[in-house]
């Protein structure tokens, strides 16, 4: 008989660099075109694996209850990882209820199933891509499909082929004796350095790294570009329709309103009249859009209002958020340069020549406020009536 085989799923970071939106909500948490980052991972596998484990620390009952004990019939556990000292220190909390092979994943990228399961077929395995900007990953060294090290986030890069963050081990990595890093944890890359011959697969469909808020964007548009246009709501006369466009269940599209796909609306959503959605637009449920506002490549989370003649382009808005009429993003810079914005205290190149805002859960903006590109304001906070953003708003 073959034995089981169990996914390991990595979720219990706080998300620093994540923030504000991760400030309300642990990342895997976040929206991922009607579901989460999690859901969508847990979909991937159903059917691959016979048994979840789900390590956790940061807001672990939201994961909980997001979820339960099973998901569609494939059983799932939760391990509490107290202390967080690093990826194997996260990894070997779950040592009790591992059997024998298991894959690990991180709990916050998105992943798909047809590069999962090609992980399976190896003993031990990396799952790895090319990416643009490799030293913000661990950069592969490999030799033919073996891999032969992994140097996390160096400052050059030789070769642009990083690890996802998904592994294929069994039990016996549990016998390798490693020690902490120079960053002062115990690394998963570590047991890739003492196990005999691991392979590397490399992605063939398509891995989304979220780790920044603008990576939220981009994961929903990614998928939004995937899909085909359905309607659910009641859409009044004089509105025009071009492209994919999703509509959710008892979602009313108001006369005069222009959508401009792929665009994606919740459910028991209201918009317009007169609104202007323009391409890579993904609404959550329960928002209220209203007169005359133009969105564009953006992610509003659910229970947003939006009040009449504003603009938001390139931005992440938060839940339960509440603009007021004449809000403005700015998301191009004059000399059309890629947008550089502080995180966690240091510049971050986001490689990106529009950038908008990210608004907090709970955020309420007063009339005619403007945001410079890249700005956030942490949940709850409030604007002023005409108040530019020029720096972040934090508590």
């Amino acid at each position: 008989m073959a034995h089981s085989i169990q996914a390991v799923i990595l979720a219990a970071g706080r998300s620093t660099r994540c923030y504000p939106l991760t400030l309300t909500r642990p990342k895997p948490l976040l929206p991922l075109l009607g579901t989460t980052i999690l859901g969508h991972t847990l979909g991937e596998l159903k059917g691959l694996v016979d048994e979840v484990l789900i390590v956790v620390g940061y807001q672990a009952e939201a994961i909980r209850k997001a979820f339960g004990d099973e998901f569609e019939g494939m059983p799932i556990r939760y391990i509490l990882q107290g202390e967080q000292k690093g990826t194997a220190h996260a990894l070997q909390a779950a040592r009790e209820l591992i059997k024998d092979r298991f894959l690990v994943l991180g709990g916050d990228d998105v992943y798909f199933r047809e590069d999962l399961k090609r992980c399976l077929e190896h003993q031990y395995c990396v799952l790895a891509a090319e990416h643009p900007h490799p030293e913000q990953f661990g950069v592969l060294k490999v030799q033919g499909d073996i891999v032969e090290d992994i140097i996390e986030k160096p400052e050059k890069a030789e070769g642009n082929l990083v690890g996802v963050s998904v592994y294929m081990f069994d039990r016996s990595i549990f016998d390798l004796q490693i020690e902490l890093s120079s960053r002062g944890e115990l690394e998963l890359v570590d047991y890739i350095r003492l196990l005999p011959e691991v392979k590397w697969e490399k992605v063939q469909t398509k891995w989304l790294p979220i780790s920044y808020p603008w990576n939220l964007l981009e994961a929903n548009v990614s998928l939004l570009q995937e899909q085909e246009p359905s309607n659910q709501g009641r859409i009044e006369e004089n509105v025009h329709l071009e492209g994919t466009v999703i509509v959710g269940k008892n979602t009313v599209i108001k006369s005069g309103t222009v959508i401009t796909g792929p665009v994606y609306i919740g459910s028991d959503c209201i918009i317009g009249p007169n609104a202007y959605f323009r391409p890579d637009t993904i609404i959550g449920d329960h928002c209220q859009i209203g007169f005359g506002v133009e969105i564009v490549d953006s992610v509003l989370l659910d229970h947003v209002v939006c009040k009449h003649r504003s603009y938001i382009g390139h931005s992440v808005i938060g839940a339960q958020v509440n603009i007021g009429a004449g809000f403005i993003t700015a998301d191009f810079r004059a000399d059309g340069s890629a947008h550089i914005t502080q995180v966690n205290g240091k510049k971050v190149d986001t490689h990106r020549e529009k950038l908008g805002c990210f608004l907090g859960d709970g955020v309420f903006t007063g009339i005619h406020t403007s945001m410079y590109p890249g700005r956030k304001v942490w949940p709850g906070l409030m604007t002023l009536p005409g108040e530019v953003l020029a720096k972040d708003k934090t508590v």
